[in-house]
């Protein structure tokens, strides 16, 4: 190869690293959806979903601030609902009822998982039926609300 194709090929380098950066940009940008393309259950009920919480005894393990806290024997209490700087998406909160194991926090690995890292929560796959499932969720999300962060307001100064 002369030395004047080199000079071509690496002259083209910066055309190929714009591709390839815009690529990669394009696909970081489409994989930011906060739900599952493709992701919906009929509406759920409130009410249904408050009665399925409690049938289920969830608040053995989980705290929502108007239903009280009964304690399992593990004694676990993770809480539910309230103030976040980001809602649960349905699809993260089906997630973590059909699959708890599925994402853990690092702050409950230690506290909530048995000797193979698995969460302690029981499984309730066969336990309650698509509709409960459904009626659960839309309780669970009913129960959160987003915090919005501060904005600044920067005046601007010619």
């Amino acid at each position: 190869m002369s030395l004047k194709n080199k000079f071509k090929a690496l002259y083209n380098l910066p055309n190929y690293i714009m591709v390839f950066a815009l690529l990669c940009g394009g696909l970081l940008l489409n994989s930011c959806n906060k739900q599952a393309r493709g992701f919906a259950l009929p509406k759920g009920d409130i009410e249904k979903g408050n009665e399925t919480y409690k049938r289920l005894s969830c608040n053995e393990c989980h705290e929502i601030s108007d239903i009280e806290w009964i304690g399992g024997s593990d004694s676990i209490k993770i809480y539910l609902g309230g103030e976040v700087s980001g809602i649960k998406s349905y699809g993260d909160l089906v997630t973590s009822i059909i699959n708890p194991s599925h994402k853990i926090s690092q702050s409950y690995k230690k506290k909530f998982t048995n000797e193979e890292g698995l969460s302690k929560m029981k499984n309730y796959n066969q336990a309650m039926t698509v509709e409960e499932l459904i009626n659960l969720v839309t309780f669970l999300q009913s129960e959160y609300q987003v915090r919005t962060p501060p904005t600044y307001s920067y005046p601007y100064h010619p």
